[in-house]
């Protein structure tokens, strides 16, 4: 009687545990299944990106062009909006000392929304709502109407930004970008302007007072 309860006491035992395998099988399925079906990738799954040609294009190009030298910033609006894309970079250290959360502009979209978040619409056409790629000369210290209301004037240096000043383009902060990632949402969209959060202006417009023609590079990359 003892060795059939044994027995079944063993056999019971092992169907659990196969149950118990099977449902942790199916619940890894399902998991799979949503990630794949949500459309988005996981945040360790976004590669890296090697920019160090960029880096020494802009040191040349400083050099040659009497701008700072120490310091420029690059911003990549090939990456996902919810990503920090904004980077300072140390000519002399060779290394990017800080970077940030920065906005694009809505092109056709609606205003504020992130319709574009993996994808932002680029042309120099006035009215466009949309920003523009190539290096620009970041000039003068101006009043801005959003954020900390500091801005800086942008000199766009090739055809694809030669619109820049008239179509008001500047740097500046506004209330609604985070100051931290917020992959897979979406940065708020603008108008063209590359816009950072107030806590984020606030450096960069401490960098900008002690780094006068200061190169900004905007690019977007194949990182998608």
């Amino acid at each position: 009687m003892k060795r059939m309860l044994f027995a079944l006491s063993f056999v019971l035992f092992l169907s659990c545990n196969k149950n118990k395998d099977v449902l942790a099988a199916n619940v890894s399925k399902a998991e799979k299944a949503k990630q794949i079906t949500s459309g988005e990738k996981p945040r360790n799954e976004i590669r890296d990106i090697d920019y160090s040609t960029y880096y020494k294009e802009a040191q040349q190009y400083c050099k040659k062009n009497n701008l700072n030298q120490d310091q420029f910033f690059l911003i990549d609006l090939g990456v996902h909006s919810g990503l920090k894309r904004f980077f300072v970079y140390d000519l002399k250290k060779d290394k990017v000392l800080k970077s940030y959360m920065v906005s694009h502009g809505c092109g056709d979209n609606k205003w504020n929304a992130t319709m574009s978040k993996e994808n932002a619409p680029i042309s120099n056409d006035f009215d466009s709502h949309c920003s523009s790629i190539g290096k620009f000369v970041i000039l003068d210290r101006g009043v801005s109407q959003w954020g900390i209301k500091v801005n800086y004037v942008l000199q766009g240096k090739e055809k694809s930004n030669s619109n820049a000043q008239n179509r008001a383009i500047v740097l500046h902060s506004w209330e609604a970008i985070s100051s931290n990632e917020i992959y897979p949402e979406g940065t708020p969209e603008g108008w063209g302007c590359p816009a950072v959060s107030n806590e984020s202006m606030k450096e960069i417009d401490g960098i900008l007072k002690q780094n006068k023609n200061v190169l900004m590079w905007i690019i977007k990359s194949d990182s998608n």
